[in-house]
């Protein structure tokens, strides 16, 4: 297993916080908050962390740390919310606050890494505050986020936080090449993704290109005042591709399982299934929305670049003959506040509206504000 000092090379905070905690020597902090865009190496450096805390005295640190990295250690916890969009209470009570106060199984720790802190609810952080504050000196957490802005005060002020720089431009657009994208389409969507090489991957892989398109097909349509032909379908047509995709995923492998539970015990795993299924299928749609939407503000925001004479900028780096097209006579300012209101309906996503309308209504208010 790749180690911390390793995986936090580039990641200097990182570096300089984690190496200090690592056993024999260091003093680890009972709470961890990893912050940085997605695939800055988050996971990867918890996980490291977690084989080096847990390997600590340990008559064979090799097969702790192989345990860790498949995810079998008896004091390892790894938490994924289960909600479509947040975390949900039983994600956290037995599996985290209960299972923090009880001793370890074999190593000297235990160590509960809970990935997308920011979807925490009030109910959710309400249970974990206590844990946070005064764990047993046994027990050490990570919070892991690409949205810190978004996490509960309350909760952030009782981690110590360790920061992930995003990876450059190139290096993202190399990870694309390395998935048979072309140059060009890998060198736009690694800009795109902002830093997030995940966000990256979606634009520029599978349905990633449609979804791309329909993005700035709708910011387009808005600049020119021609919203007959209503270009919020296609992406809200690809969105419920991956959302009919996430659901089959989870139905599938849940018949697998079925096969092997007793008869009494399969309706109720049934039941439970079709809820985590029904919220797969709500996070793959939500995120390939917000995905969609993000690709709109940044064509505004790319649009406003030309017009300002710095083309060098431009993050859709491949379609530059469109964006000098659409910046001519644009107003600036117009273009700015066009961008807003796509944030405003990013940020309108988390609180499950009806998502044919959210687009609509986006389509109609930009093109009031930004069309010549």
């Amino acid at each position: 297993m790749t180690t911390v000092a390793t995986l936090t090379e580039r990641h200097p905070h990182a570096r300089a916080v984690l190496s200090a905690a690592l056993p024999p020597e260091g003093s680890p902090s009972h709470a961890y908050l990893f912050h940085g865009p997605a695939g800055a190496g988050k996971r990867d450096v918890a996980r490291a962390f977690a084989a080096a805390l847990l390997s600590e005295g340990a008559p064979d640190p090799g097969s702790v740390a192989l345990r860790v990295a498949h995810g079998v250690h008896p004091d390892l916890t790894w938490v994924a919310p289960s909600g479509a969009a947040e975390m949900l209470v039983a994600d956290v009570e037995e599996p985290v606050v209960a299972a923090a106060t009880r001793t370890p199984f074999e190593a000297r720790r235990r160590v509960f890494v809970l990935e997308r802190a920011e979807t925490m609810s009030d109910q959710v952080a309400n249970k974990m505050l206590k844990t946070l504050e005064e764990p047993p000196p046994f027990a050490h957490l990570v919070l892991l986020t690409s949205r810190p802005a978004d996490l509960l005060p309350t909760v952030a002020s009782r981690c110590q936080p360790v920061r992930f720089d995003a990876p450059p431009a190139e290096e993202v657009a190399a990870r694309l090449a390395a998935h048979g994208v072309d140059a060009a389409t890998a060198d736009a969507c690694a800009r795109l993704g902002l830093g997030d090489a995940e966000r990256a991957l979606a634009l520029a892989a599978g349905d990633g290109p449609a979804l791309r398109a329909a993005g700035a097909d709708l910011a387009r349509a808005a600049l020119h005042d021609d919203l007959l032909e209503r270009p919020w379908l296609a992406i809200l047509a690809v969105a419920r591709g991956r959302g009919e995709a996430a659901q089959a995923e989870i139905e599938a492998a849940v018949a697998a399982d079925l096969e092997l539970l007793p008869k009494k015990d399969r309706k109720r795993a049934e039941r439970e299934a079709a809820d985590a299924a029904r919220r797969a299928a709500r996070r793959a749609r939500t995120g390939a929305l917000d995905l969609a939407l993000q690709v709109a503000g940044l064509w505004l925001r790319d649009v406003a670049v030309v017009r300002d004479g710095a083309e060098e900028l431009v993050h859709a780096t491949d379609r530059r003959a469109d964006l000098r097209a659409d910046a001519e006579g644009r107003d600036v300012h117009r273009l700015r506040a066009g961008v807003a209101l796509v944030d405003d309906a990013r940020a309108a996503l988390a609180v499950n509206p009806t998502e044919e309308l959210l687009l609509e209504a986006l389509a109609s208010r930009l093109a009031r504000e930004v069309a010549s």
